[in-house]
């Protein structure tokens, strides 16, 4: 796997806008669309473009509260992960589930409508998971860096 200047620039501008044809980066980069197009699906071949998303605005959406969860499980060998992040998964204000290493065992974003909405969902939803035991909340006031290309 070898990247030149033109698939790093391909990157750099589909991680600025995953919206852009084939025809326009080609146009922006000076190569025809049938080439430009080779070398997207051969960075996608390669696993190295993984994929294009849209990024919703999650308070425009009515969404206006994000708060980091760790969570570490209270019956380690009892529940398995697999049974844990499948259930956790399913609930849909959970927006990310990441499995860390440290003082908690999973690191949850989950979106809500308020604290209210979030109190519901911790209760209701997450405090009710197979293994679910202690949990850190903290609620994102701003963000001042989206995610962006590497």
């Amino acid at each position: 796997m070898t990247w030149d200047a033109t698939d790093f620039a391909i990157l750099r501008a589909l991680g600025a806008d995953a919206t852009l044809s084939a025809g326009a980066l080609g146009r922006d980069l000076g190569l025809s669309q049938p080439a430009t197009w080779r070398r997207i699906k051969r960075l996608q071949d390669e696993g190295v473009l993984a994929g294009r998303r849209v990024d919703l605005d999650a308070e425009a959406l009515g969404f206006g509260v994000t708060v980091f969860l760790g969570v570490k499980l209270a019956t380690k060998g009892r529940v398995s992960l697999e049974d844990f992040e499948r259930a956790v998964t399913a609930i849909p204000e959970v927006q990310t589930v990441q499995h860390v290493l440290g003082l908690y065992d999973y690191r949850l974003r989950v979106v809500a409508r308020d604290l209210s909405d979030f109190e519901r969902v911790l209760r209701r939803r997450i405090m009710t998971l197979p293994g679910a035991g202690d949990v850190e909340a903290n609620v994102l006031l701003s963000e001042e860096r989206l995610a962006g290309p590497l």
